[in-house]
């Protein structure tokens, strides 16, 4: 088990079709032409020891999605361990965002592996609203616990 942590920002919004939640997804050659499983909250990994993960998930937003967060009152989602031991914490923030705006972070990586050729990648390359059953289907695993918590809470 890792002792990773990741802490994000679950943007929804109200529509005629329902509640709609924002999520990304994973940029890299990993996730290229996989949809379920390669969605999730945008977040990111934080030491508890040098930030709270609540400025981790605003700083992470902006790193992710090269926006700044909205303002609005956020309701905490808590934890959830993901199956590759990741512990992730997220909040709700009820906001509107065109996700033509966003300009993600970059990472570096060695692809092909083993090749000596480093690339470099969208954090996220794309990010879009989904309905709650939709983004159930797409969404990590794990993280689908904030979903049902979301639901909860705005239900």
């Amino acid at each position: 088990m890792t002792d990773k942590r990741s802490a994000g920002l679950l943007l929804y919004r109200h529509t005629d079709r329902g509640l709609e939640v924002l999520l990304g997804h994973m940029g890299g050659p990993f996730f290229a032409k996989r949809d379920a499983g390669a969605w999730g909250v945008p977040k990111g990994e934080y030491e508890p020891a040098e930030e709270t993960a609540w400025d981790a998930a605003r700083r992470e937003f902006q790193e992710e999605l090269g926006l700044a967060p909205p303002d609005g009152e956020a309701t905490e989602l808590g934890e959830v361990r993901q199956t590759n031991g990741k512990v992730v914490t997220a909040w709700a923030i009820e906001a509107d965002l065109d996700p033509a705006t966003i300009e993600p972070g970059t990472f570096r990586m060695e692809w092909p592996p083993k090749s000596g050729n480093v690339q470099e990648f969208p954090e996220l390359d794309r990010v879009e609203w989904f309905g709650l059953d939709r983004a159930r289907a797409v969404i990590v695993k794990a993280q689908a616990a904030f979903l049902d918590r979301l639901a909860e809470h705005s239900g």
